[in-house]
């Protein structure tokens, strides 16, 4: 039996665009040329595919790190670099990925072969033919590419199925799906046979069928982390019908109504719009002796515990060894999944804005400024390191552009505001050079 596994971390990095190219033309009979350094080509963005072959995220275990490959360099001749291939990563049906630092939901993939850009690859830098001007006709000014997305997220995979099985262990759950459908489950005479869930086709009459799925056996306190429930509560989230099953022998000695209130209680703690699912009662085992008697103290204790506007909940008696009641439970269930629609697990606005990602908001300020412990002074921010990456220091024009362009930001005047004198260190990143006045 393959390892079911259904969340990962894993770290994307899209893909660095390509440097700018510093470059003239040299051509016989062509005087003062001018420049011709090309562009760099577009880093390779990262891409969530959904791959309905996929059934769960094993493949995420032991491939951890995923990296779009970076664009070409411009070349002479005003050529541009190529752009680098997308990375295209399958993932399975049903896989929400959320931001790992945040907790942000960025995309719930639900859709056959839906498509999402988890990091976006780095534009490649300007040439030097892009910074021509009638002042500077000859300008050695290149940029390096944009660095590529960097993130790390959090991928959560809850099964899609139309009907969830739910209620304490051992109590004939896999059995019932194994009669009903083609899925093969475990089934042992001891808890927790199953250990993750099977899904099922189940074939209604001649044209209906949905998916149903049996989830590992719950018990009290399941949703802070006791049993294996916390573990697959998440895969009941995406169901619309729950089929809610009682033992109603004296196998396991336990009360069938309250493993009923327990198992509902569980359910409303983990998230309270699973209790707005409907919701059958099937009393299981009936073929047992004295299974007709548990039923009736059964439906009395939770006749007697409804409120005045409260209506019985649908019972429906079936035996999963002798095969009995069952095709009215399945006709009752595939009636209720016509009626219900489906439950979206995040709204849009619950959706992280991916606009959020890039460029920075004005009101923010682009820079910060600290001290190191050897009294020097470190520029950080995402707008500054960004343009000190994108800035190519092989070229004394890029460098006094990068000054101006300091200057511009406003850091040396903060600077001199917060003591700076000549001499001084200052660091951004790994480079470091002297404060002027």
């Amino acid at each position: 039996m393959s390892l079911f596994l259904d969340t990962a971390r894993i770290e994307v990095k899209a893909g660095k665009g390509g440097d700018g190219a510093v470059a003239f033309r040299r051509e016989k009979y062509v005087p003062d040329g001018g420049p011709a350094g090309g562009d760099g080509g577009k880093g390779g963005s990262v891409i969530f595919k959904v791959d309905e072959g996929m059934s769960t995220l094993m493949d995420f275990r032991y491939n951890r790190i995923f990296r779009g490959k970076p664009g070409e360099k411009g070349m002479n001749k005003g050529m541009h670099g190529r752009g680098a291939e997308d990375l295209i990563v399958h993932v399975p049906q049903g896989t929400t990925v959320k931001d790992n630092e945040t907790g942000d939901v960025l995309v719930d993939l639900i859709e056959k072969d839906q498509e999402f850009v988890v990091a976006k690859g780095g534009r490649g830098g300007r040439g030097n033919i892009r910074f021509a001007t009638p002042r500077n006709p000859a300008p050695e000014v290149a940029e390096n590419g944009e660095p590529g997305e960097d993130k790390i997220l959090l991928l959560e995979l809850r099964v899609l199925a139309d009907v969830g099985l739910v209620g304490f262990p051992s109590v004939g759950k896999s059995t019932l799906l194994s009669v009903v459908s083609n899925a093969r489950p475990k089934i042992g005479a001891y808890h927790f046979t199953t250990i993750t869930p099977n899904i099922g086709m189940v074939q209604v009459g001649y044209g209906d069928s949905f998916v149903m799925a049996d989830m590992p056996g719950l018990i009290e306190g399941a949703h802070s982390g006791a049993g294996l429930g916390i573990q697959f509560l998440r895969h009941i989230e995406r169901t619309r019908v729950l089929l809610h099953v009682l033992d109603m022998s004296e196998l396991e000695g336990r009360d069938p109504y309250e493993d009923y209130k327990t198992i509902n209680d569980e359910l409303e703690s983990y998230n309270l719009r699973l209790m707005e699912r409907p919701q059958i009662i099937v009393a299981n085992k009936m073929d047992m002796p004295e299974a007709a008697e548990r039923l009736a103290e059964f439906k009395e204790k939770l006749a007697a515990d409804l409120g005045p506007d409260q209506e019985m909940p649908e019972i429906f008696e079936v035996s999963g060894l002798t095969k009995t009641g069952l095709q009215g439970l399945l006709a009752r269930t595939s009636e209720l999944l016509a009626q219900t629609p489906e439950f979206l697990l995040y709204d849009e606005d619950e959706l992280a804005d991916e606009t959020a990602y890039y460029g920075f908001e004005e009101e923010e300020k682009p820079f910060k400024v600290s001290r190191d412990d050897d009294g020097g002074w470190r520029l950080s921010g995402e707008k500054i390191e960004k343009l000190f990456i994108m800035t190519n220091f092989d070229h004394d024009e890029s460098v006094m552009k990068f000054a101006r362009q300091m200057r511009a930001m406003g850091v040396d005047e903060t600077l001199r505001s917060m003591g700076a004198k000549d001499g001084d260190y200052v660091r951004i990143q790994k480079f470091e050079f002297e404060f002027v006045d």
